[in-house]
């Protein structure tokens, strides 16, 4: 039975079709008009907004382009907001809780009419997402928020009562859930190297495997010193998330790198994948340490992530945990083999809402907390036209305050255990006043 539960690959299965890899070494220019840090989804797509208007950009990565979380991620178009509605009011006031929910809406359509117009081959299909419920009390809530997101944004939304779940999702372990029609999938490594190639068609030079080593404020511009050299920029714009490191460590007080695992299942009959999700949906939870699920592009496998627990290594413990969640879902996979498992890092910070700020006149994209698949090109864009002046195309909410530093932190997240576990008792009280 164990040896049934080891994948075969310890790669992202999204580099099957798209591999990531180094692009031609590019000579370092002496001075650009703006020096961006990491090209993944935000650094590429204001990349993409500053070479369209003409400015030099030259973007560096210390890995090769897209090796982060751009194509290590779900490929799932949510767009989701950790804090509720309630908890944004309480922090921010009821204005911003607003504005952060319409602009939501903004940058998932603004996403899609960028796959559209700039012809993007990414798999991307409209397929709506279902959000599974654990007992009567959180039904109401995701009901009510439902109703919420169709009278105030317009958005097709609606509840799901449990005697209506299998339409979905063929399991008993929810009792009922909710349906957004405005959120879809794609194959997030093609979609990276896509937005690579339109980027670098408009001028963006882009250097893999060069790491920022400092940025330094000189006069009216910066120093930026690479691994390559050091090159001067007019303006300096940080992308990186999940993958800070000491080059800014303004930004790595404030950023944690929390590790996600992503588990795929070898191909499934038709007929049972056609049961399992008769819809074809994206599938997330409503639990804190929920898993968020979904069928291959091509519809033949599954697909499913959370997050993982450990900090060093590649424990097999992860990947059995969420193989266990996957089998409580569906319990008939009991001895389904896995064909790929693998983990990134995800950035989380104390407001948990992405952020544009700036801080000794280097700006900032970044923050984008698990859901970097329609922040991270909305906010790099935005970025970008407040490098530009651009004041009407950079509006946005999250144009705010830099997120609070963590007390005793400076890159190494040692209190990670203690805050997983503190979500998983919380998931148990859930599940125990659930079942009540």
């Amino acid at each position: 039975m164990e040896q049934l539960r080891i994948a075969d690959k310890n790669t992202p299965y999204w580099w099957e079709a798209a591999p990531v890899k180094p692009l031609p070494q590019q000579p370092l220019a002496k001075m650009v008009d703006v020096a961006i840090v990491g090209a993944g989804y935000a650094g590429l797509s204001a990349g993409l907004v500053l070479a369209r208007q003409g400015r030099s950009v030259a973007a560096f990565d210390a890995m090769n382009p897209g090796e982060g979380a751009s194509s290590r991620n779900g490929g799932i178009t949510s767009g989701s907001i950790r804090p509720d509605y309630a908890t944004i009011t309480r922090r921010f006031g009821e204005d911003m809780a607003i504005a952060i929910e319409a602009e939501g809406k903004l940058a998932r359509e603004f996403l899609y009419d960028f796959i559209r117009t700039e012809g993007l081959d990414c798999d991307f299909q409209l397929v709506g997402q279902f959000k599974g419920v654990i007992g009567f009390e959180q039904y109401e809530k995701t009901a009510r928020g439902a109703e919420v997101l169709a009278k105030r944004l317009g958005i097709e939304s609606y509840a799901v009562p449990y005697p209506e779940q299998r339409n979905y999702i063929d399991t008993d372990f929810y009792r009922g859930g909710m349906v957004r029609k405005d959120i879809g999938g794609l194959h997030p490594a093609k979609f990276h190297a896509e937005l690579l190639r339109v980027a670098l068609t408009a001028g963006l030079v882009v250097h893999s495997g060069t790491r920022v080593i400092s940025i330094e404020k000189d006069g009216s511009g910066f120093h930026v010193a690479t691994s390559a050299g050091t090159v001067q920029a007019r303006q300096v714009l940080v992308c990186t998330d999940g993958y800070t490191d000491g080059a800014v460590p303004f930004l790595r007080r404030r950023l944690v790198p929390v590790r996600s695992r992503i588990i795929v299942t070898e191909e499934l009959a038709p007929e049972v994948m056609a049961r399992l999700m008769p819809k074809q949906m994206m599938l997330i939870e409503g639990r804190q340490l929920g898993f968020y699920f979904r069928p291959t592009p091509d519809g033949k496998r599954i697909l499913l992530g959370g997050r993982d627990s450990s900090r060093a290594g590649d424990p097999d413990g992860p990947k059995l945990f969420l193989l266990k969640g996957l089998v409580n879902l569906f319990p008939e996979l009991e001895n389904v083999r896995l064909s790929h498992t693998w983990f990134g890092n995800v950035a989380m910070h104390r407001d948990m809402l992405p952020r544009i700020f700036e801080k000794d006149g280097v700006v900032y994209a970044t923050g984008f907390c698990g859901s970097g698949v329609v922040w991270a090109p909305w906010v790099g864009t935005r970025a970008a036209h407040k490098l530009l002046g651009h004041n009407r195309e950079a509006s946005t909410a999250f144009d705010f305050r830099p997120p609070a530093a963590i007390p005793l932190y400076s890159g190494n997240p040692w209190f990670m255990p203690a805050v997983i576990q503190t979500y998983r008792v919380q998931d148990r009280i859930a599940f125990y006043r659930a079942s009540r």
